[in-house]
């Protein structure tokens, strides 16, 4: 037999070293433990967040300054108006009239045939129901203000269009500003939409208050629809009893029913 080279010699040794090795890594040997395992390193701490700022509030929007200083110079410049194509079809203009400081404005949304005529809001058959829905709350007619949110007749009668409701609006919020109303009372649904900005039926709409430029807003029915519905009275009627409440005008006492007579 051959006597074994180094390179055999140096292979045999490696071989019980690593025979060694895995007899201490199996505890084989008395007295030995295992080396304990490390422990992940903890993360190192983030620094902490500064709280998120409280969102800020819309700034207000603020308007122009009316450039007019009365209601004449409104309806002055209402004569001449020539903003949307109603001017060509008018008669007259009808800027509105009553008390320059009134406490309770009543709107609606366009003149009529009369008003067209005579120039003046309200002067045709749903004017003298307005007239007896003032008198009932213990008013008379020149202690309120009377508008409409057009200043012409729509031919036809037809309903306002958008495009005139914005070119026509700016005079009556003018007014608004100047008369400064403690309620406005919007009578049907064309100038409740126009004043509110928005399109739920006035069913929906009437017999509760709404803000509006400084102003408590109350829509209830036009006078010409009642006058076609005369069912309707007794809702719209409410509505005014509280605008009377809010007012601290007088509710007037209820009619005591005749008793039968005992036959």
């Amino acid at each position: 037999m051959s006597a074994r080279g180094p390179q055999s010699q140096a292979a045999d040794i490696a071989r019980q070293a690593r025979e060694l090795l895995g007899q201490v890594r199996e505890s084989r040997w008395p007295g030995f433990a295992p080396p304990a395992k490390q422990a992940a390193p903890k993360p190192a701490l983030r620094p902490a967040h500064k709280p998120a700022a409280p969102p800020r509030p819309p700034a207000p929007v603020i308007e122009a300054p009316s450039p007019w200083s009365s209601l004449e110079q409104i309806a002055q410049v209402v004569s001449t108006c020539t903003k949307c194509p109603l001017h060509a079809t008018r008669t007259h203009t009808v800027p509105g009239e009553g008390a320059v400081k009134a406490r309770l404005m009543f709107i609606g949304e366009a003149p009529g045939v009369d008003e067209d005529r005579l120039g003046r809001p309200f002067v045709g058959a749903a004017g003298q129901l307005l007239d007896k829905m003032i008198k009932g709350m213990g008013l008379a007619r020149d202690q309120v203000f009377i508008a409409n949110i057009l200043k012409c007749r729509p031919p036809g009668n037809r309903d306002p269009q958008d495009d005139e409701v914005a070119a026509c609006i700016p005079y009556l919020r003018a007014q608004i500003a100047l008369i400064r109303p403690e309620v406005i009372c919007s009578l049907g649904r064309h100038a409740t939409h126009a004043l509110l900005e928005r399109k739920d039926p006035i069913g929906k709409l009437r017999g509760r208050f709404f803000e509006y430029r400084g102003s408590r807003l109350m829509p209830t029915f036009h006078p010409s629809y009642l006058l076609r519905t005369p069912a309707d009275r007794k809702p719209a009627w409410k509505d005014l009893q509280q605008i009377m409440v809010l007012l601290g005008l007088p509710l007037p006492l209820p009619t005591p029913r005749p008793t039968e007579e005992n036959n």
